[in-house]
């Protein structure tokens, strides 16, 4: 069991779910389950202090506590023979206990793995070798051409042997990158590690740095259309990293050293496992209640998958037919379209043809609405609702808004568009081969407008965005946005990098120019300022939009703390907005100005520019966003010139405002403010509960610099409320994210001594080694796990810290040795083998893509079986 399968427990069995129910939902024993339940926090992804006497026990410890949670210091001791300080042993069980309450995720923060709508049918030989190139290679690519299963097979497989990853698998589809750079970005996104943004670190370090040590399977799906920095990107892993393991799905060969391929073939039809048979068989069934394969159709069945090359995709389409169409018809006209697609395509391959030949046909078989949508839909890098289908592909009266919802209910039935479902809302996919299919269908003008389309939607959304980031729908777009991210992606590439159309670019340009918040709602800072730099560097943009867009890319570089960048970019739109006598633009660069003063601790500057920015906000009528940017920012430069009654009047001021309006991104600064203020003045339980609410509020946001400064705070209030090791962790958690965005604390002297302080006494409490474990835990934690840590674990883990030296009654597994020896079924004689070589439990767990609890139950079983006390004893037992 790992972290995401303990999670996926405790959610089922919260919702209602039996042990029963979770047990064959998962796949597991209850006696799992009920273990699981039994723990307060999940197992962690294990990281040992190198050097210390403990090394040598430490999976032994990990293991107990895992099994036995309450297990006591002098039981645990007795058992892993323990013959050194007490004391050494008891801080090491205490620092593993507390390391699994900091490793508790948040279930929803990662997509571990899709969720597929039909069952697995097959691949069990592949499923099995799978399995050992994972456990003797680091990289694995299953390759294969389109609609083969390459995406099914690994989802199963993960599914399957994520036991044997502590930290978990994560699934990361490619399918909607088109561009190089972000392929790092996409990876950190999809591994929310989101807190890790940094100007002068690439994503590909990030991803270094988070992976380096963890015991963690990553899929990579659908690599082929990057498939250059695809390869950069595994070689650099491999090469730097020493703990996770890579599964790569692709039409195409990595071609990098120590790639192991799994080349992916049709499903057999007419040996022993009849897995085309199956599929067709259970697919059909799905489709037509009640259908079965007897021995009058069996033969028909067979001659259809035959045709279909025992392509899944291929099969699953054609089923798609039974609904209009018995299995002797379905299999009649598929010979009739093979046969004549043979004639025109002889350049293809056959496995091509069929599954061209399947896609046609499920073409062909649309109303002329289904087959102008299908296309159309195409253009979506990474699905899309029924408004942005609405707004993109509803044009020209061809597709109607009123019969968006039939038609594409139409191409859900048909298994064209996949439905997907998150909280309350409906999205919708396509199969990379169907997408591809689809956008073929379209000529290059056609094609040209849909992007065109697109372009101008996500512009919209941007803008509106920005439009409504003061007001009761400021989550809601900015969510907009966030689900959209591959979308906004692919238009602002064409539009700033492949187009040539001036309008497009224009648009483009425009929403950019009007969103200086864009990476507080899903857009990194450093997306952001690339598609900025990007944009100013463009012929033919109108000199006011230029000016307004290096006034936000100033923005995104002071906040980056890169400070020589960001003078550069103010200099030239405070140049520009003089010469096209735009004053907003020039009232903002002194804003920014000030912001970047405040940054560097010249306050008296930072109040001087702030001072006047306002006059000059008040003059030409802003807004309130703007407004109450300014005003959160002079609330912190006053509260870090310790005027503590201004700073408390300005953020009661701002939060009021927000409340009115039904805003939570300023309500969330201003409390975040307001916590500052009662820390300031001794109040620790008012800073500890004004903290947790600022950064409770703040979660829907992609706003790094915000979570990182709320966490600080919450990090200070800890340590004034007694909690040494929260604080700890926590602080940690915070340096790690500050490092990302540029100086600590942005280099304010007043809000450093105040984190000096709290990082003094904690260490002063806990004492230098455990202070050290839980701030470098602090550190690998992703913003989930910190979002976890801070509203769920913190209480728990100083619990155990204050019960170190409590002592539980054992619960030994009995080790009973029959008369006489039992045969070891195939999974033991393995085992035995390799404990007979010398391997230990967690060499073999590698090595047979098991969990370590796993293996040791197979080790036992192998012992009593055999009538033997050791495992040195397995090697002479099976030689005789």
């Amino acid at each position: 069991m790992n972290a995401d399968e303990w999670h996926e427990i405790c959610r089922y069995y919260d919702e209602g779910e039996s042990i029963k129910g979770i047990a064959l939902r998962l796949g597991m024993s209850r006696n799992t389950v009920r273990r699981a339940l039994s723990l307060e926090a999940p197992p962690a992804d294990h990281r040992q202090l190198k050097g210390s006497a403990v090394d040598v026990v430490d999976q032994q410890i990990r293991d107990l506590i895992a099994d036995t949670p309450d297990m006591g210091i002098a039981a645990i001791g007795r058992i892993v023979g323990w013959e050194r300080s007490r004391t050494l042993l008891a801080r090491r069980v205490t620092e593993v206990r507390a390391e699994e309450v900091a490793a508790r995720r948040a279930a929803s923060a990662v997509a571990v793995l899709p969720q597929c709508p039909t069952s697995f049918v097959g691949r069990r030989v592949e499923l099995r070798d799978l399995r050992g190139l994972l456990g003797d290679h680091r990289l694995v690519t299953v390759l294969g051409p389109g609609g083969i299963g390459k995406t099914r097979l690994a989802v199963q497989a993960a599914s399957d042997y994520r036991r044997a990853f502590p930290g978990g698998v994560r699934f990361v589809d490619l399918t909607s990158v088109r561009n190089d750079e972000l392929l790092g970005q996409t990876v950190c996104d999809a591994l929310g590690l989101e807190s890790r943004d940094a100007h002068d670190r690439s994503p590909e370090d990030t991803l270094i740095e988070y992976l380096r040590t963890r015991r963690m399977l990553l899929v990579l799906d659908n690599c082929e259309h990057v498939i250059g920095g695809a390869a950069d990107l595994v070689a650099r892993l491999l090469e730097e990293t020493t703990g996770p393991r890579v599964m790569v799905t692709s039409r195409e060969y990595l071609a990098i050293t120590g790639e192991y391929v799994l080349n992916l073939n049709p499903l057999p039809i007419r040996d022993a496992g009849r897995d085309a048979v199956e599929l067709f068989t259970n697919r059909a069934a799905a489709v037509l209640s009640g259908f079965t394969v007897d021995d009058s159709s069996i033969e028909v069945v067979r001659r259809i998958c035959e045709r279909l090359d025992g392509l899944p995709l291929a099969i699953e389409l054609a089923c798609a037919r039974l609904t209009v169409l018995s299995v002797h018809e379905l299999a009649e006209r598929l010979d009739h379209r093979l046969s004549l697609l043979t004639v025109g395509s002889r350049d293809r391959t056959f496995r091509h043809r069929s599954l061209h030949a399947t896609i046609d046909w499920s073409y062909e078989l649309c109303n002329d609405a289904e087959r102008l949508l299908w296309s159309r839909v195409a253009v979506f890098a990474d699905g899309f609702d029924l408004d942005l289908a609405a707004q993109v592909c509803a044009i020209d009266g061809a597709v109607s808004e009123p019969e968006l919802f039939d038609t594409v209910s139409g191409l859900v039935a048909k298994s064209v568009l996949v439905r997907e479902t998150s909280g309350s809302h409906s999205r919708f996919r396509m199969l990379e081969s169907i997408r591809e299919y689809g956008w073929g269908r379209l000529s290059p003008s056609e094609r040209a407008q849909m992007i065109a389309k697109t372009i101008e939607w996500c512009s919209r959304v941007i803008v509106d965005s920005a439009a409504h980031w003061f007001g009761p729908d400021q989550v809601t777009k900015a969510a907009v946005v966030q689900t959209n991210r591959a979308n906004i992606r692919l238009a602002l590439h064409h539009a700033l990098t492949v187009s040539s159309n001036t309008d497009q670019v224009l648009i483009a340009t425009n929403a950019l120019a009007e969103a200086p918040f864009l990476w507080a709602c899903g857009i990194s800072i450093r997306e952001h300022r690339m598609w900025l730099t990007r944009a100013v560097e463009l012929p033919g943009i109108p000199e006011a939009t230029k000016g307004q867009m290096f006034g936000v890319l100033a923005l995104a570089q002071t906040l980056q703390g890169d400070r020589t960048a960001a003078d550069e970019s103010m200099r030239n739109a405070r140049m520009i907005a003089e010469s096209e006598h735009d004053r907003v633009t020039a009232a903002f660069a002194t804003h920014t100005e000030g912001l970047r003063a405040m940054f560097s601790g010249e306050f008296a500057t930072a109040k001087a520019r702030f001072a006047e920015a306002a006059r000059l906000y008040a003059q030409h009528d802003v807004g309130p966003t703007m407004i109450s940017t300014l005003r959160v920012h002079q609330g912190m430069l006053l509260s870090a010139l310790s005027d503590v009654a201004g700073a408390r009047a300005i953020f009661s001021d701002v939060r009021a405002a927000a409340e009115a309006a039904g805003e939570r991104w300023f309500h969330s600064y201003a409390t975040y403010g307001l916590g500052l203020v009662a820390l300031l003045d001794d109040d620790a339980a008012t800073a500890s509960a004004l903290a947790r609410q600022a950064l409770g509020d703040h979660r829907p946001f992609g706003d790094t610099v915000g979570t990182t400064l709320m966490s600080d705070l919450v990090g200070w209030t800890l340590e004034a409320g007694g909690d040494s090791a929260g604080s700890a962790v926590v602080l940690g958690a915070a340096s790690s994210m500050w490092g990302s965005i540029g100086q600590q604390l942005y280099g304010s002297d007043h809000w450093n001594a105040l984190r000096e302080e709290a990082v003094v006494r904690a260490r002063g409490h806990l004492g230098d080694d455990v202070f050290d474990r839980e701030w470098e835990r602090g550190r690998a934690m992703s913003t989930a796990e910190l979002y976890e840590f801070v509203f769920a674990c913190h209480d728990v883990a100083r619990t155990a810290l204050a019960e170190v030296d409590a002592v539980a009654a054992p619960r030994l597994r009995s080790r009973s040795s029959p008369a006489s020896a039992v045969a070891l079924s195939s999974r033991e004689k393995e085992v035995a083998s390799l404990v007979a070589a010398g391997m230990t439990n967690k060499e073999i767990a590698e090595k047979l893509v098991l969990s370590p609890r796993t293996v040791e139950g197979h080790v036992e079983h192998v012992l009593r079986k055999l009538c033997l006390r050791r495992r040195a004893e397995v090697a002479s037992a099976l030689s005789g």
